[in-house]
């Protein structure tokens, strides 16, 4: 039996290590286990940067919850000494009634954040290397930018160490039994080095997750994703002249990018991937998919010859509604599941953190997390695909 802790933290990608900070930050005893040695490139927090952006297309809701995200990163930065976040503007473009631009309007106009709006003519002039179609339209987030991933993952680790906490690698989640009742009520949590009573425990173990959190109303896919580099030849896109991109260029479909901070133009598609073992998703990017992305960034950047550097998967854990779930297990109040982020979580660590403090405390979070509960998904819900 090992000795008595306050919390155990499943899982220390982005979020498992912002929550281990958070906890210990506010002078809990904190234990994270992560099966692997974080930030490694087996998961959804790798991949040298992550986007952020304040008029955010997805849903007006994440506003607040981003806006809280820019000053956890910033006071990060602040904490660490680290350079973490990255303002270099970002262009959202496409089809006028299309998720994007459409969902960017809207997070803009409900909050009053800032949207450039150029017209082509403008647009031509400051992005001369930027082609659209002529049916689609173009905003502008002067507040967006990248993180560079590794270094945040690292940054929250090695802060959440300096706070007390007892960061263990190598070391999976195997399950928890409730134990006792009234005042000595509490978990014991059952690792691969043996177990760890505990006043709680947070379940934040990306595509592993579902595996660990042995709930049905948890519908989880794994999804394999991948990110391909670029050189692009007879352009400099570094971060003085290439903001970060998203561009819906067919109803649903959309390829985003980053500018060059060292290994080249990252550039992606948000849609397709295929359902996959997490254990399993390493399969290297084919020629197809390579040479899809480079269509798309030839199409919508035609100044360059894109050269391809590398590629690698990444994972991306999808629920039904592509929303994040962020609410105690249905079998325990004691556990909390920090997951289902959907390919759009990183950027939320620090704020996250915060909610799922709280709710291991039984406080009311600054930021009500009702539209990510797990009761929206009522029986026979289909999966996250």
């Amino acid at each position: 039996m090992k000795r008595s802790v306050d919390v155990v933290v499943a899982g220390l990608g982005v979020v498992g290590s912002a929550v281990a900070d958070e906890l210990s930050r506010r002078g809990l005893r904190v234990v994270g286990v992560d099966p692997r040695v974080p930030p490694h490139r087996l998961g959804s927090s790798h991949g040298e940067t992550r986007m952020i952006r304040q008029a955010y297309s997805e849903e007006p809701l994440y506003v607040p919850l981003v806006l809280r995200a820019y000053q956890a990163w910033r006071d990060l930065e602040r904490r660490s000494g680290r350079r973490l976040l990255f303002e270099a503007g970002g262009l959202v473009g496409g089809i006028p009634d299309g998720e994007l631009v459409r969902g960017a309007e809207v997070s803009a106009r409900t909050y009053g954040l800032r949207l450039e709006r150029p017209d082509p003519e403008e647009a031509a002039e400051r992005y001369p290397f930027l082609r659209l179609g002529a049916d689609q339209h173009l905003v502008v987030d002067p507040r967006a930018g990248y993180l560079l991933a590794e270094t945040c993952v690292s940054a929250f680790l090695d802060q959440a160490r300096a706070a007390g906490a007892e960061l263990r690698t190598g070391e999976a989640l195997v399950g928890w039994t409730e134990q006792g009742s009234g005042d000595g009520a509490g978990l014991l949590v059952r690792t691969s080095a043996g177990t760890w009573p505990a006043g709680g425990l947070v379940l934040a173990a990306g595509a592993w997750t579902g595996r660990v959190a042995a709930a049905p109303a948890l519908r989880l896919q794994p999804v394999r994703m991948v990110q391909h580099w670029f050189r692009a030849e007879d352009a400099g896109f570094d971060p003085r002249t290439l903001p970060v991109f998203l561009i819906e260029y067919r109803a649903g479909k959309i390829l985003y990018g980053f500018p060059d901070v060292g290994s080249g133009v990252k550039a992606a598609f948000h849609h397709g991937g295929r359902p996959a073992d997490p254990d399993r998703a390493r399969a290297p990017a084919s020629r197809e998919e390579v040479a899809a992305v480079r269509e798309a960034l030839g199409r919508h950047f035609p100044s360059a010859r894109w050269r391809p550097v590398r590629s690698e998967p990444c994972l991306y854990t999808l629920t039904p509604d592509r929303h994040f779930v962020l609410d105690r297990h249905p079998a325990s109040r004691r556990v909390v599941v920090a997951a289902g982020f959907s390919g759009h979580g990183f950027k939320f660590a620090g704020a996250l953190a915060g909610i799922v403090a709280d709710l291991l405390a039984e406080r009311r979070p600054a930021f009500d997390p009702a539209p990510f509960r797990l009761r929206r998904f009522p029986p026979g819900t289909p999966g996250g695909r």
